[in-house]
């Protein structure tokens, strides 16, 4: 009989094997007990789910719930300033990644028209001159420069402030908040306060919108008197924070992937109609959205083990994503993969709604980088980059890159 590793408390987070592959702790469990105990640092004895099966099993069954009003919410994560829970969280007006059917199907039913193939494909050409005119704009710089600020962070934030209708000069104020409220480590008084400056900004845009409506998203749903200005600021706040966080940091830590294993680039650069196939995997391998909850609603078997009612489970969506009885050499970042089957845009109801905007954009910014700056490299050691560890969106803060420059 194979030993068991020991039962977690809390939740690993240090990258020790390595800045692309889940913690060691992850890979140990997945391999004796895809779904392993959990004890939480206010002592709930919930589960984490690490094997791809039992990932796309949970994700898809509503009986794990996505709700934090049905019962006390157990974050697997000390937060400073957090008293641990005694009673559940109010449900958010607008927040449907945290409903279920029927509240999360009467909205996100009013947005699957606004992300459908046909329009985001529509929107492909101007996408990639956005992230052409960021390179360029690149291009004029004086390496080395960081990545992440000249354009990992920019491109999505163009994109999605032009969807949505959301300003881009006021792209500071937002991004500074949901750094803040994405950050685990922050005070809970510091992290409310983000929320609470971003969700004024939001509730007096989408006011605005629907007194004078225009030509994007907040409109469209500005002008259906069915939803509260309430309702309205939660979608505005769920679409904005993950329209420019998650794919930038695709971009960023997908550059850092690319980097660190060169004969990946080079064979994109040799055949870039290989890059439809290398955003999948890299979604694959990256995994950036990783850390997920739910709720079971009832004693529920997965995995061979019984989730009892009332218990909390996580689901790792990076180390189902390495599991070796799903993907070959699920470690090894390999642009030739068909990596069918992934979890990287979640499974089930709550698959990423904007998942075609996200490929269209990651295409677009990885294969212009590639062909802009045939000579880019890390412009400091591998081990110097600082990673979003502290971070609920993982990816890097920085990344120093530098190229080489051709005399005019």
């Amino acid at each position: 009989m194979s030993h068991l590793p020991d039962v977690p408390h809390g939740l690993p987070t240090e990258r020790d094997a390595g800045p692309f592959d889940p913690p060691g702790a992850f890979s140990r469990l997945r391999a004796a007990r895809p779904v392993s105990p959990l004890v939480f640092p206010d002592g709930h004895e919930g589960w984490l789910v690490t094997g791809h099966g039992a990932a796309r099993e949970l994700l898809a069954d509503t009986r794990f719930s996505s709700r934090q009003d049905i019962g006390v919410l157990h974050v697997p994560y000390e937060t400073p300033g957090m008293p641990a829970p005694t009673e559940p969280s109010p449900q958010i007006p607008g927040l449907f990644i945290s409903m279920d059917p029927p509240d999360h199907t009467r909205l996100r039913r009013m947005l699957i028209g606004a992300f459908t193939v046909k329009r985001m494909k529509a929107l492909e050409e101007h996408i990639v001159d956005i992230a052409e005119r960021q390179l360029a704009g690149m291009a004029r710089l004086t390496p080395p420069v960081d990545l992440v600020k000249e354009f990992a962070l920019p491109v999505p934030s163009l994109v999605i402030c032009e969807l949505l209708g959301v300003p881009y000069e006021d792209r500071e104020r937002f991004q500074t908040d949901t750094a803040t409220f994405l950050e685990k480590d922050v005070a809970l008084e510091e992290k409310m306060a983000a929320y609470t400056g971003l969700t004024t900004y939001l509730a007096e845009l989408v006011a605005s919108k629907r007194a004078a409506p225009a030509e994007d998203i907040l409109s469209d749903l500005a002008r259906r008197d069915e939803l509260s200005v309430e309702e309205l600021t939660g979608i505005a706040f769920l679409l904005l924070l993950a329209g420019h966080e998650t794919t930038a940091n695709m971009l960023g830590l997908g550059t850092f992937a690319l980097l660190q294993n060169p004969d990946q680039a080079d064979l994109l650069r040799a055949d870039p109609e290989l890059m439809p196939d290398a955003v999948e995997e890299l979604m694959r391998y990256l995994s950036v959205a990783d850390i997920f909850y739910r709720y079971a609603t009832e004693d529920i078997e997965l995995g061979g083990e019984t989730i009892r009612k009332g218990s909390t489970v996580v689901v790792s969506l990076l180390a189902a994503n390495h599991d070796p009885e799903r993907f070959e050499n699920p470690d090894t970042l390999d642009v030739r993969r068909t990596a069918r089957g992934h979890v990287g845009f979640g499974h089930g109801i709550h698959q990423c709604l904007g998942q075609q905007l996200a490929r269209i954009e990651l295409r677009a910014g990885l294969a212009g980088l590639l062909r802009r700056f045939p000579t880019l490299e890390l412009a400091v050691p591998a081990a110097q980059i600082r990673l979003r560890t502290d971070m609920n969106i993982y990816g890097v803060h920085e990344l120093p890159v530098t190229w080489t420059t051709t005399a005019p």
